[in-house]
């Protein structure tokens, strides 16, 4: 027996749906639905690029990489459902930066996790919608876990069936353990549960007494899309994740081409390790960023030198 995504409630927590309190949070409202104007034009779009040969490793923008998302997170859920599994499945989404950020910034985000909690929640919101078939966006209910960890929960219903809600739990950390299993037994087996730019990367995060039923838990999630970045031999690494295409890595250099790094021995189901990633590296780009820059010095002068 099901009950309707709107029953899912914490009985201990507040029904406030505003995010935490912090003066880094500036209250973004959002209403409204994508037309079906809208859909037909994204989906029109993404075709167009495909035919061209122009689909890019990288989403170029915000809106193709939640479009890409959405897409991989629909796929991923239909391949576990197919499975008769429970939904339960990783998000790692590669939150824009702020539009005030310039190159002097050394930290982009000096607020952390609070300032990037209104800018995720909207993400969240746009997926959520996106992936649950025919649903509105004023149907997408939250609620704050964890004000001190900035956590949120949220639960889009879907018209057509209560076995299609999805619920994500955004920015969870180690110390939402107890509420993540909570929540898990309350969404049940039909329903998708998504752990949304998660705080923790191993078992071993959650403390010596808990990592054993905490690999439990993480074992049962399958990543269903991300699009990371990592510096590895100092220079510039996205790592990507699409039910389609499996794990892709991409190095953008210093004049923002994108170099695509492979090898034919990798599984694409498995994620590429930072040793991996760096002996790989290392065999197909040998001078690294440094050298590349001292070169460029030795031929072009320093940059204030320059006439260019």
């Amino acid at each position: 027996h099901f009950h309707r995504a709107s029953t899912l409630q914490l009985p201990e927590l507040s029904s406030n749906h505003n995010p935490p309190s912090s003066p880094y949070l500036p209250q973004l409202i959002t209403t409204g639905t994508a037309t079906n104007t809208m859909k037909a034009c994204i989906l029109l779009s993404a075709t167009l690029l495909i035919a061209q040969g122009t689909w890019a490793l990288i989403p170029a923008t915000p809106g193709e990489q939640t479009r890409r998302a959405i897409t991989s997170t629909k796929e991923k859920i239909s391949q576990i459902r197919s499975t008769n599994l429970p939904p339960r499945i990783y998000i790692d989404y590669l939150i824009p930066l702020p539009p005030a950020t310039t190159d002097a910034d050394i930290d982009p985000w000096p607020g952390g996790l609070a300032q990037m909690y209104p800018y995720a929640e909207d993400i969240v919101r746009d997926i959520l919608t996106g992936v649950v078939e025919e649903s509105a966006r004023e149907k997408c209910s939250s609620q704050v876990l964890s004000a001190s960890d900035c956590c949120g929960f949220f639960i889009q219903e879907s018209p057509l069936s209560p076995e299609l809600d999805v619920a994500a739990v955004l920015f969870p950390g180690p110390d939402q353990f107890d509420k993540m299993k909570e929540i898990e037994a309350m969404v049940g087996d039909q329903r998708t549960l998504i752990i949304f730019n998660r705080q923790f990367t191993r078992p071993e995060d959650f403390g010596m007494f808990k990592k054993g039923e905490a690999k439990g838990f993480m074992d049962k999630y399958e990543w269903a899309f991300a699009f990371q970045e990592i510096a590895c031999r100092g220079e510039d690494v996205k790592r990507t994740y699409e039910q389609s295409l499996g794990w892709q890595v991409a190095v953008v250099d210093e004049n923002g081409r994108e170099i695509e790094i492979k090898d034919s021995s990798w599984d694409v189901k498995v994620r590429p390790d930072y040793n991996t990633l760096e002996a790989k590296i290392n065999e197909m780009m040998p001078e690294p960023l440094w050298m590349r820059k001292m070169q460029e010095v030795s031929e072009k002068g320093l940059k204030f030198q320059r006439k260019e």
